[in-house]
């Protein structure tokens, strides 16, 4: 059953549960709007899972990061960066004249 593959890692997605397999992919890309699924980011992320799904063995990676690169389409590069400086979560170390280097911050 390739669709009921899952991903190495699920994708998040706030306010509801993650996507773990093609088969959840697929049904939440298909009860996007028309006008939305038409949009080629959906439709490459189709392509990349439909290709993962038929190969049976293949790595689902390509499909994840299709339906990943989707679902951040449009959304500010450096939004994500500015939440988790908000929330401590990485820390901005100089190296030398205006260069920085981000660097997360070890859980404990």
């Amino acid at each position: 059953m390739p669709w009921s593959r899952e991903f190495e890692q699920p994708i998040s997605l706030p306010g509801r549960k993650p996507i773990a397999t093609f088969e959840e992919a697929a049904t939440f890309i298909q009860r996007l709007p028309k006008a939305e699924q038409s949009k080629p980011h959906w439709q490459a992320a189709v392509e990349a899972l439909i290709m993962a799904a038929e190969s049976k063995e293949g790595p689902t990676m390509l499909a994840r990061i299709r339906v990943m690169r989707a679902l951040n389409q449009g959304v500010d590069p450096l939004a994500r960066v500015r939440l988790a400086n908000a929330y401590g979560l990485i820390r901005w170390r100089r190296l030398e004249g205006l260069t920085y280097i981000c660097q997360t911050v070890a859980s404990s």
